[in-house]
């Protein structure tokens, strides 16, 4: 589960997070210092597209959370987004309002039973340890559901290693949008990713927080690892990186298969329309044998790789 990242509602969770403004969330996520200028280093991350006599559709894999410096945003990419009508990602962020509201909803334990008491002896251990490497005491998550608490730890871990959600490409992706006057939007809602979460059983949120506590050392690492794959790129490669990842059959059907499922119907239903649409997810969702690519095969449709 320690390879989440490329994959689930991150943007998400952090938006959530860090807009609840409490004593236990806002040391997590707080405002990064400022960045020295870093030499950009050019990676060409893989690109698909989609199209028909009168429609196009690009598929561009992105990272939700990066280290600063990625040259990414450029050649076949920036040319594909420059010819689109419109950007399309998981999710428009609501105003912080809605943001807070959500969070509150899905996020908190509403019945006030504290996080620690959902845990064995021995879990509670693993999680102590890993609040200490942090550095937040382990009263400080008391009021999360396990989810939240598994999410805010591994932004954490990263940020420590240099990531920044602010680097995040859907954030880039965003703000060129915005520049261009391009429309805005998403196959999801904040509620809809945040209740993916919420609708895990107990039992499995709490596996994911000890599973992420005691990678905690190496998250960067693996995050690391990852983005390499992403980057040269090599989609086979990270796919079998994130099933590893995510080896839990439940977390993989909420976070994965069931989402590109609905993701391949929405873009068969976008062909019937013309224009042209570039949509950026996740690139664990456009990686594997269940995959949107691959998934679209069953509507007869066939995604080609952009060659760059």
């Amino acid at each position: 589960m320690k390879n989440l990242f490329l994959n689930c509602a991150l943007t998400t969770v952090a938006l959530a997070l860090s807009a609840i403004g409490t004593p236990m969330a806002t040391p997590a996520l707080a405002q990064q210092a400022p960045t020295a200028a870093v030499e950009t280093v050019d990676v060409d991350p893989a690109l698909w597209v989609v199209k028909d006599a009168d429609t196009t559709v690009y598929l561009f894999g992105t990272v939700h959370i990066l280290k600063p410096g990625m040259g990414w945003f450029d050649e076949a990419v920036k040319d594909a987004f420059d010819k689109s009508d419109r950007l399309v990602l998981e999710m428009v962020e609501p105003d912080a309002a809605t943001t807070q509201q959500l969070f509150a909803k899905y996020g908190l334990d509403t019945s006030g039973k504290p996080l620690t008491s959902k845990m064995t002896e021995d879990e509670k251990a693993i999680y102590a340890k890993a609040m200490e490497k942090v550095g937040l005491p382990v009263a400080a998550f008391e009021p999360l559901d396990p989810w939240a608490a598994a999410v805010t730890m591994q932004i954490m871990g990263l940020q420590k290693g240099g990531y920044d959600v602010n680097s995040g490409v859907e954030t880039q992706l965003t703000a060129a949008a915005k520049a261009s006057g391009k429309p805005i939007a998403g196959v999801e809602t904040m509620e809809s990713q945040l209740a993916i979460f919420d609708t895990l059983s107990q039992e499995t949120q709490v596996r994911f927080l000890v599973e992420s506590a005691k990678t905690v050392d190496d998250m960067t690492a693996s995050m690391d690892n990852m983005v390499a794959l992403w980057a040269k790129p090599d989609p086979d490669g990270l796919a079998q990186v994130m099933n590893e990842g995510l080896s839990d059959p439940k977390l993989h059907a909420a976070l994965l298969t069931n989402r590109n499922a609905n993701w391949a119907a929405w873009i068969s239903k976008q062909l019937e329309k013309p224009g042209t649409t570039f949509m950026a997810v996740g690139a664990g969702h456009l990686s594997g044998s269940t995959s949107v690519p691959h998934l679209l095969t069953a509507y007869g449709i066939q995604a080609q790789r952009v060659e760059y």
